[in-house]
């Protein structure tokens, strides 16, 4: 019941203001999945990337237990991304766990860079690269 009401209060009281629900829903969504957790303005203005999201991943078996971070990076600066790719992959990775306070939970970090046509959207190249979280959070 409680719960009802405070949806309640929050999309009445915001109405008028989506953006002020959105920013909302990412409180919400960081404090669930830790501090961090959505990819910081730092990152975007690194390679001038017009989207950027993450999604986290663990599975295990009987035997092993693996998580994964997938740092989606979208439509970056070509000029930027030509230069040494791995290097601005292994920055927006380390700028990542840095961030994100839950990041210990996790064994690798995987950046990918998507460059997407803007004539046909199932045209796109991706580059991707792979860090061990470990390395970064001792570096």
């Amino acid at each position: 019941m409680f719960l009802s009401f405070l949806v309640g209060a929050v999309f009445f009281s915001c109405s008028c203001n989506p953006e002020k629900i959105a920013s909302l829903a990412m409180k919400g969504m960081e404090s669930m999945m830790g501090e961090g957790f959505l990819p910081s303005d730092e990152i975007r203005a690194l390679g001038g990337f017009q989207n950027v999201s993450v999604n986290l991943n663990k599975s295990s078996t009987e035997d092993s237990e693996s998580a994964t971070i997938f740092l989606k990076l979208q439509n970056g600066d070509p000029l930027v991304l030509g230069n040494q790719p791995e290097v601005l992959a292994r920055k927006c990775a380390e700028i990542y766990v840095r961030d994100f306070e839950n990041a210990s939970d996790y064994q690798q970090i995987t950046v990918q860079f998507i460059q997407s046509d803007p004539q046909n959207p199932d045209n796109f190249a991706m580059q991707e690269y792979e860090f061990q979280v470990e390395d970064l959070l001792s570096s």
